[in-house]
């Protein structure tokens, strides 16, 4: 596997044991449909939080959550659509980011809740 897949791996594990840690059932990873991949989808209470993971191994080229784009943003709407309807879900839905890079050895966790909305 490429050394930037073995990152986004680990990078997702850790978003996992961080919303774990931080009261979230985690319900899916990386849930698929059509074109879209969800990295994570939870659950805390009402929301059902719709979770992108991004992690660099430096901040050399710009912030994680930066290369979220208007493309997988419609992408992932397009996804946790389907998955409400499926599930039959009446939840709140919110877009999350979770950014990491790694900073001498040790990765930074940045949650940004509401990171985008959608219409």
């Amino acid at each position: 596997m490429a050394e930037h897949n073995d990152l986004g791996k680990l990078g997702e594990e850790k978003a996992i044991a961080f919303l774990e840690e931080n009261g979230y059932e985690i319900l899916e990873t990386n849930w698929m449909y059509d074109k879209a991949e969800i990295d994570i989808i939870a659950q805390k209470e009402t929301i059902l939080a719709v979770i992108e993971v991004k992690t660099r191994s430096s901040l050399e080229f710009g912030l994680p959550q930066d290369f979220v784009k208007p493309k997988k943003i419609q992408l992932l709407v397009k996804a946790i659509n389907e998955y409400v309807i499926l599930h039959d879900l009446d939840v709140d839905i919110r877009f999350d980011i979770i950014a990491i890079h790694k900073e001498n050895s040790k990765f930074n966790i940045e949650h940004i809740e509401e990171a985008f909305y959608y219409f």
